[in-house]
């Protein structure tokens, strides 16, 4: 036994450690006014959070086993993606050779549901993304939510 303190993280907070050790990610955060089981339940739904995306027209789920999935991406522009990574409620982090996506959900003190995304274009053989246009893709998708929230 030991007396190393022990700390219990939420999701938002471990994805900014993650996010942290990605040269070019910014972390775009929002209080939505919205219950996190809601919030959770509704970006648990891929065809919701390809809907909600930016840049996506769809998502489709080629491989699951338990929260580690592949999923085929399809851009406005025609451009597709394989993304590999972690899809479960409230949290998601996906990436293909050329594309970074993440977002996680956490209960605000106080009520709400705190939601942070980041993603972008990913430069091949390195952990990193272009930093082109990245906060303000991700306040267009908070948006997005924030209705489908509202409706």
């Amino acid at each position: 036994m030991t007396d190393w303190p022990t700390i219990e993280l939420t999701d938002v907070e471990r994805f900014r450690a993650l996010a942290a050790g990605v040269p070019g990610a910014a972390v775009t955060e929002r209080v939505l006014m919205a219950d996190p089981d809601r919030v959770r339940a509704m970006l648990a739904d891929l065809q919701v959070f390809a809907e909600i995306q930016a840049d996506f027209v769809s998502a489709t789920v080629l491989e699951r086993d338990g929260d580690r999935v592949v999923v085929l991406a399809k851009g406005k522009r025609g451009q597709r993606a394989r993304l590999t990574g972690q899809f479960r409620p409230g949290w998601c982090w996906l990436q293909s050779r050329f594309v970074i996506i993440g977002m996680a959900v956490a209960a605000e003190p106080g009520g709400g549901t705190r939601v942070a995304l980041t993603g972008g274009i990913r430069v091949p053989g390195r952990a990193a993304i272009l930093p082109i246009r990245v906060r303000q893709e991700s306040a267009k998708t908070l948006s997005r939510l924030e209705r489908l929230l509202r409706a």
